[in-house]
């Protein structure tokens, strides 16, 4: 990934390249050896430091999932994590809540700001109107749903993430899916429906359907892409469209349960 796309990142949150470089990034960056009084002036700073590519990234990514054998491993290694360029400027990294294990899991696009300061998904207002959606059909993060992200670091002003910054995280996204174990998937929006699909589609077509999905790893569950909550808030004419798709969730996962 060409440096300027990395300072372009940091100049529109107001972070300084610097710190980012040294305190985000490149904290695991071998150390080099001051140079000799006579050999001239230094190269310049990013030059000097070097930056690692996205896929770069993403595969360490892939080498610490596939090492995780627990969810509460996972977590840590996430939280471990320096790739995505979001991280400096967040609190805490916001991985998961819920139940390990639940047979339905809702994976939204990533942490806004109540989130970030709770380290916890779908805790703000949002948060509040999916627990309500959850409830209406049996469901609940203290019972028998897990909830998580496609992203785990706050973008600034909460615009939707990039694909360089979801492509660094869906090592960790798979490799949560295949220790969960979900009978079904919910994606909350359009960020994760889109990017778990691989679909050129909007969630105004995708929504009201039912996908199968598969990991890298070979676990497979389908899929069913929702409006966000979000979205709803400011929207509450589609709450009806809503209605409809959680009663095709309701439905199929009594379908599942039965075998």
């Amino acid at each position: 990934m060409p440096i300027s796309v990395l300072t372009e990142w940091w100049a529109d949150m107001g972070v300084s390249v610097d710190t980012v470089l040294v305190d985000g990034l490149l904290k695991s960056a071998p150390a080099r050896e001051a140079p000799e009084q006579d050999a001239g002036p230094a190269a310049p700073a990013l030059i000097r430091k070097g930056v690692r590519t996205v896929a770069d990234w993403a595969n360490e990514a892939r080498a610490l999932a596939s090492a995780s054998d627990t969810l509460d491993a996972l977590a840590s290694a996430i939280r471990a994590f320096d790739g995505s360029p979001l991280k400096a400027a967040c609190e805490q990294a916001v991985v998961f809540d819920g139940i390990p294990g639940a047979p339905l899991m809702l994976i939204g696009e990533g942490p806004g700001e109540e989130e970030d300061r709770r380290g916890l998904p779908f805790v703000g207002k949002a948060g509040q109107l999916l627990d309500k959606m959850l409830s209406a059909i049996g469901q609940s993060r203290a019972e028998n749903t897990f909830i998580t992200n496609v992203n785990y670091w706050r973008p600034q002003g909460n615009r939707n993430p990039e694909a360089d910054e979801l492509a660094v995280c869906r090592p960790f996204v798979d490799r949560m899916i295949e220790l969960v174990k979900p009978r079904l998937i919910i994606a909350a929006g359009g960020v994760p429906a889109v990017s778990l699909l691989a679909s050129t589609e909007g969630i105004m077509k995708l929504r009201g359907n039912e996908y199968a999905f598969a990991t890298p790893g070979g676990f497979k569950a389908p899929l069913i892409p929702i409006l966000h909550p979000a979205y709803l808030l400011s929207r509450p004419q589609d709450k009806s469209r809503a209605w409809r798709d959680l009663m095709l969730i309701e439905k199929r996962l009594a379908e599942l349960a039965a075998g």
